[in-house]
């Protein structure tokens, strides 16, 4: 497919970052490439280099805390309503350092945001206001709740909520996104739970859906016009 952009969903995972790429003029699910990254700098060193990365990580961070954390979180939670605990507070930047959760806990910072602070700390040290030409924050829920117009009722983490979020990526009427369903279990087949988990999967292929609706110039923006930090980094949602 020369010529034709690469596109890519990426998420944080146990062992890394799972990238799913693919082209726009790809038949079905089936044709797409995953990536198991054990950086983010591999992710953005990828050839062919996406044209669109759309991924699930705090991009542009505050340098003083505020109730409730950067406005696209703010504004994130209450679109999403039953499902708002899945858009957590970043640190600000002068805690990207922390080891200990007892020293960010003051700061509003969960045990999951700490959890993920190196992975945070990763991205915020390769960013730059001109990378983000191509590389979008996004966020999982938000993707599906454009899919299905609501917030969804299940959590990701259940069988449940693992069966609506297929569903709603099967029914999307793209070719992309044909055959989604043997494509995921190929991918949970090929990779251990210890390294990837079921709705790491699902994320990576809804921020794919997000990817293709920024390149195509359909994606939303949460807020409209983003304010930027010390870095010039725009904090903004896409979906």
């Amino acid at each position: 497919m020369s010529g034709v952009p690469t596109l890519a969903g990426v998420d944080g995972c146990r062992a890394g970052w799972l990238v799913v790429l693919v082209h726009p003029l790809a038949r079905d699910a089936q044709e797409h490439q995953v990536r198991l990254c054990a950086s983010f700098d591999e992710v953005l060193c990828l050839e062919p280099a996406p044209a669109v990365i759309a991924v699930d990580i705090p991009i542009g961070l505050l340098t003083e805390a505020q109730p409730g954390g950067r406005d696209c979180d703010r504004l994130a939670r209450r679109m999403l309503g039953r499902r708002a605990s899945s858009v957590f507070t970043p640190p600000i930047r002068q805690l990207l350092d922390a080891t200990h959760y007892e020293y960010v806990r003051p700061y509003g910072v969960s045990v999951q945001a700490f959890h993920i602070l190196p992975k945070i700390r990763e991205v915020d040290r390769l960013m730059t206001p001109a990378l983000q030409q191509r590389v979008y924050e996004a966020h999982p829920e938000l993707a599906f709740r454009s899919l299905a117009g609501h917030p969804l009722a299940s959590r990701k983490k259940t069988m449940a909520g693992r069966e609506a979020r297929l569903c709603l990526l099967e029914h999307i009427p793209d070719p992309l996104f044909h055959s989604i369903r043997p494509a995921f279990e190929h991918i949970l087949q090929g990779y251990k739970r210890t390294q990837v988990a079921p709705d790491d999967i699902l994320d990576a292929y809804v921020l794919v859906w997000t990817a293709l609706r920024i390149w195509r110039a359909r994606a939303s923006r949460v807020p409209p016009v983003p304010p930027c930090d010390a870095k010039g980094l725009r904090m903004q949602f896409r979906a």
